[in-house]
């Protein structure tokens, strides 16, 4: 593939490599930083002696601060561009570490938390964006991708070092350390950001046109005059006026950027993994033995997310969701019936396992892809932000609440998560258009009719 075809491919060159690394990389702070809670549920619930509702306010107290980070993020995104913003980002990540580390109560703890759910949350809006302005249509939905195997590698990572630590019998003290080491990769995070360029997108908007040659010259671009020519479509566009996200102009790509955050939440994927322990547990699985499943867990998600990120530019995002909707469906059925039922308690991590390799291999590797690609570089932040915020808003809610539904009645989550994906099948199937190949500056025209 040459350069200038497929909407100016660009050749792999090791600014393009270095970029899509440390742009993804954040991620891996996202996944580690939201599962870490799996394996201090207990320790928190017995140092603050917190009822199952208290709990649940703990948990998604992170999770509220996501919600406010992806809300707000989408202004300074556009303004100051991605690159420059995730900086920032990646010391708040440190100072949540240090500060969950250092706890000496509840409400700082929680502090802290909130502090990391709005880094989790800015970082799930200004990371995607970046990659997709960075990545050549022909690849961008690996590439964007990179963002979500790097969440899923954090969660592997999250539950290795909960197990390793949960090995090292600290006591009262477990806690502490689980949610302290997420400090050390921060760290590494926020000197690899000095590493990498601006989007060239974002600065050919903002009319620093030198600059943008520059970048796609690092990158290895072959026509760099197309290139730029392809951006202006969307400067011209909006010429002399600010550009707003606004229902009038961009219905289409923010229905769909809801649609697919409300149902990637319904799925009930982040409710099983900040409280996987605790299924496990109320199966009978015992503490230590609880940490090892998830990390089967993790494992099957990062293999089945590496296996979509395969083919995702090949088959298209609309089969992985089609595909994926059915191996949830069927996997969230089977457990309710187990958990219902109270028998057959040793298919519960078959079901759990079958159920993430096909989150994994849909939701997982499609959701940060297609959010950013579906809106405008003007407002591809804030667009990415509303997704987001649809996405956290709806995790909250359902980390809140579940804790309190499952103590009434252990099966009843997932027969409401498994009712959710049959109507994402259906909404899927007839709404959403596939995105694969199609050039950023001409999505708008491609999404304006059915796929």
């Amino acid at each position: 593939m040459t350069a200038g075809q497929n909407g100016g491919m660009r050749r792999m060159n090791g600014s393009l490599v270095r970029g899509v690394f440390v742009g993804g990389l954040s991620g891996l702070l996202f996944g580690f930083d939201t599962a870490v809670i799996a394996g201090t549920t207990h320790g928190l619930a017995q140092t603050f002696a917190l009822t199952p509702a208290v709990l649940g306010l703990t948990v998604s107290s992170a999770l509220w601060g996501t919600l406010v980070g992806a809300f707000a993020a989408g202004v300074p995104g556009d303004a100051f561009g991605a690159r420059n913003c995730l900086r920032a980002i990646a010391l708040m990540y440190v100072l949540s570490g240090i500060g969950c580390f250092f706890a000496p109560n509840l409400a700082t703890l929680i502090a802290a938390r909130v502090l990391a759910g709005l880094a989790v949350g800015a970082s799930s809006v200004l990371a995607p964006t970046y990659l997709a302005e960075i990545a050549p249509a022909r690849a961008r939905g690996a590439m964007v991708g990179v963002f979500q195997l790097n969440i899923v590698a954090g969660i592997l990572v999250a539950y290795l070092s909960n197990y390793a630590i949960g090995l090292m019998d600290l006591g009262a003290q477990e806690w502490r350390w689980k949610f302290g080491v997420t400090a050390a990769p921060s760290l590494v995070l926020a000197a690899l950001l000095f590493a990498i360029p601006n989007s060239p997108r974002w600065l050919a908007v903002k009319g620093r046109l030198d600059e943008a040659r520059a970048v796609l010259s690092r990158t290895g671009h072959g026509d760099i005059a197309a290139e730029l020519a392809s951006y202006a479509r969307d400067t011209v566009a909006h010429a002399g006026r600010r550009v707003r996200l606004s229902w009038a102009e961009h219905a289409r790509p923010m229905t769909l950027a809801v649609l697919i955050a409300f149902f990637n939440q319904m799925s009930g994927i982040n409710a099983i993994l900040y409280y996987l322990n605790d299924i496990f547990a109320a199966a009978g699985f015992g503490k230590v033995s609880s940490d090892l499943q998830s990390v089967i867990i993790g494992a099957t998600n990062l293999v089945f997310t590496l296996l979509a990120l395969s083919v995702i530019d090949r088959i298209g995002r609309k089969t992985l969701l089609l595909v994926g909707s059915v191996g949830l469906i069927i996997s969230l059925s089977g457990v309710a019936l187990v958990q219902l039922s109270g028998a057959h308690q040793a298919l519960l991590l078959p079901l759990l396992i079958a159920f993430i390799a096909a989150f994994a291999f849909s939701q997982g590797a499609v959701i940060w892809v297609y959010i950013a690609e579906v809106f405008p570089t003007a407002v591809r932040a804030r667009g990415q932000g509303l997704g987001s915020s649809t996405h956290w808003l709806m995790d909250a809610l359902i980390a809140t609440a579940f804790p309190v539904i499952a103590a009434s009645s252990k099966g009843l989550p997932f027969v409401v998560f498994a009712l959710a994906m049959v109507v994402q099948l259906v909404v899927v199937w007839k709404v959403f258009p596939e995105t694969r190949g199609i050039a950023l500056e001409d999505m708008a025209a491609s999404i304006g009719h059915k796929a």
